[in-house]
């Protein structure tokens, strides 16, 4: 079993890479990845960069250089349901572009052509995370180019899509996934929440939220060892 990781920034790589046995790191296309174990499970780290390109370009290389048999995208992310607060770990059971516009043709917002609005999370990856994490929060993840400082607009993507917090990659991690045939799955630990000053406390919880997510990541791997 060999699972690839992908993380948006290096503060977020830097706490589960504290978990790795690191055997090998190259470099491919400017991206760094770092081979190893964590739990005795082979794992390759790599951070990809923010946005859904940077995600989805690493995520092609991870899969055709790597022959990953699962995809995890972990780190931060915003929230944008009034029950969230900083913190909170939330496990994405279907993914979303609330970005992606093709409304002129007739189609609902976010809907992407041969694939839908939505992408379905692995079964089986979700039922081993929402086992193994406690008190985590399982729903609905929105992804999309902007950093999103504005109370209406965070609104506005709850109202429209049910989603539980924003960031800036998972989506387009599990479109690739999806049209890979490799299972897939998007957790996120919330590092700011709806208080119309997102900067700030993002910037300030960013570390915390962080080491949260890894911890339940190593747990994860722990659980996924024991049931190979």
């Amino acid at each position: 079993m060999k699972i690839g990781i992908i993380f948006a920034m290096e503060e977020e790589l830097v706490e589960l890479k504290k978990y790795l046995k690191l055997e090998n790191e190259y470099t491919i296309f400017n991206l760094k990845f770092y081979e190893g174990t964590i739990n005795d499970v082979s794992c390759i780290l790599v951070e990809a960069g923010i946005g859904k390109v940077n995600a989805a370009r690493t995520t092609q290389i991870l899969i055709d250089n790597m022959k990953v048999d699962y995809i995890f995208n972990v780190g931060v992310a915003g929230g944008v349901d009034s029950s969230l607060k900083v913190g909170d770990i939330v496990i994405g059971t279907r993914l979303v572009q609330h970005d992606f516009d093709i409304t002129a043709f007739n189609h609902d917002k976010g809907y992407i052509p041969s694939i839908g609005v939505y992408i379905d999370s692995d079964e089986y990856l979700l039922r081993l995370a929402n086992s193994t994490i406690k008190d985590c929060k399982c729903g609905i993840i929105a992804s999309g180019d902007i950093f999103c400082t504005e109370m209406k607009m965070s609104e506005k993507i709850n109202k429209k899509f049910d989603a539980l917090c924003v960031e800036m990659e998972g989506a387009s991690i599990a479109q690739v996934c999806y049209l890979c045939h490799v299972p897939f799955l998007v957790i996120r630990s919330i590092s700011d929440v709806l208080n119309g000053n997102n900067v700030i406390t993002y910037d300030e919880f960013l570390k915390s939220s962080s080491k949260k997510i890894a911890k339940a990541m190593n747990t994860i791997i722990k659980k996924m060892k024991l049931e190979c």
